[in-house]
């Protein structure tokens, strides 16, 4: 497992996955996980994990990414709870974007306030705004 797309550092998401990292999970099954961006771009902008370890998702076996895929529906449905509109994105290598090596896919509620991937810096989420977040968030009437 491999935090660098050739190196050989701890892979976040595999540590975030084992419960070695720390992170506002809103979402775990015994195949994937969704947390919270810390530097999100909008307000409840989430990452959905597969728990297996790959870079890419053509590297992660099929019933992993039909797991993946089924968490995502989940995670859109109580996404539209904050925001009717929200935009999805897979970066697939450093060329396009990739910062962590481990295959991961943004929610990123989309609001009425124009473009949130332009302009300078993103904050940092505090843990009372992702405790919220959380709440809002989690299961209801069984999901």
């Amino acid at each position: 497992m491999s935090g660098g797309e050739g190196g050989s550092d701890p892979c976040l998401f595999c540590e975030i996955a084992a419960g070695r990292a720390r992170a506002h999970v809103v979402y775990e099954d015994a195949s994937t996980i969704a947390f919270l961006d810390l530097y999100p771009f909008t307000r409840g902008h989430l990452l959905v994990v597969p728990k297996r370890h790959a870079v890419r998702l053509t590297e992660l076996p099929f019933d992993d990414q039909v797991a993946l895929l089924r968490t995502l529906g989940e995670l859109c449905r109580r996404t539209e709870r904050l925001a009717p509109d929200y935009s999805l994105g897979l970066n697939a290598g450093a060329n396009a974007g990739q910062v962590v090596f481990h295959v991961h896919i943004h929610i990123i509620p989309r609001y009425d306030a124009g473009n949130p991937f332009e302009g300078s810096g993103r904050a940092r989420i505090t843990d009372q705004d992702a405790r919220e977040l959380i709440r809002e968030l989690g299961p209801r009437d069984g999901r």
